[in-house]
């Protein structure tokens, strides 16, 4: 095997590597950010809290980019009468972000 087959494998097993700790960064995230939205909804039953955990996540694979989540957390207050707009929602999944990333990688 030629060096350049060697380093090409290296290169793909990075990128399917950092491919898996993105993925687990943004489904740790949306977690994060479900719990706060739970919070800030009044909701404290640990099986509604479970179930608005998976459909934020599941929301997150409708598109690229958090939108999709900033979307379906802004409907769900809106229903609940809970004031917090969009640029708030998109602080908080910044600061999400950046926890989640930490606690993935101090894990890997």
């Amino acid at each position: 095997m030629s060096s350049f087959d060697e380093r090409e494998r290296g290169e793909e097993a990075k990128f399917a590597h950092d491919a898996s700790l993105r993925f687990k960064a943004e489904a740790r995230r949306n977690k994060h950010l479900a719990h706060w939205a739970s919070a800030e909804m009044g909701v404290t039953e640990a099986d509604a809290i479970a179930n608005y955990v998976a459909e934020v996540i599941a929301a997150d694979m409708t598109e690229a980019g958090p939108a999709d989540v900033v979307r379906k957390i802004k409907a769900d207050f809106d229903a609940k009468n809970v004031e917090i707009d969009e640029r708030a929602i998109e602080a908080k999944i910044a600061q999400f972000d950046i926890q989640a990333r930490g606690e993935v990688l101090s894990e890997a």
